[in-house]
């Protein structure tokens, strides 16, 4: 099985059901923000203090190179599909989901979560145009998923639906 990329904005649950994917297909999960951790030493907000933005997206840019070829879903970070170069080595490499999460569940989710740097104390107004300047590169995937009233093992089930379909297809 090819690999399996969740991305999507900050909040839409792609930690979650990944975790959850994975185990219904018998395979890891990795998490890109973990693994930048673990190589820098340090927490991403402390990335974002003391080394900025830039070096946090190259870092980024870093793991989806290192990603395995097969057998796994990698959960992303909200802003690792802008570059482009990420967005092409995944759609090259894997299956590409987006989730796709109403912006007033995010801001919810995420306005008081320290841990993301790009959010945590923003407004609606700032989050919105955050989400905004992001969207074309979500939308440059292999399967968009709506997570409005779904379970969590629902969209996990979805989702294996929709890429078995896919596979049926390229093998046809």
């Amino acid at each position: 099985m090819k690999p399996i990329f969740i991305t999507g904005f900050m909040g839409t649950g792609k930690t979650t059901v990944g975790k959850v994917l994975a185990e219904k297909l018998g395979c890891p999960v990795l998490d890109t923000d973990q693994m930048i951790e673990h190589a820098a030493g340090k927490q991403i907000k402390d990335i974002f203090k003391e080394d900025g933005e830039e070096v946090f997206r190259s870092l980024e840019t870093q793991m989806i190179e290192r990603a395995p070829s097969e057998n796994a879903v990698i959960t992303t970070g909200g802003g690792l599909p802008v570059r482009k170069v990420n967005r092409e080595k995944m759609k090259e490499s894997g299956i590409v989901i987006f989730l796709q999460t109403d912006l007033d569940v995010i801001f919810e989710r995420v306005q008081q979560d320290e841990n993301r740097p790009l959010a945590s104390k923003a407004s609606k107004e700032e989050l919105s145009s955050l989400y905004e300047s992001r969207v074309n590169a979500y939308e440059d995937c292999t399967i968009k998923i709506k997570t409005e009233g779904k379970t969590i093992e629902q969209l996990a089930d979805e989702l294996i639906e929709r890429i078995k379909e896919l596979e049926t297809r390229h093998t046809s």
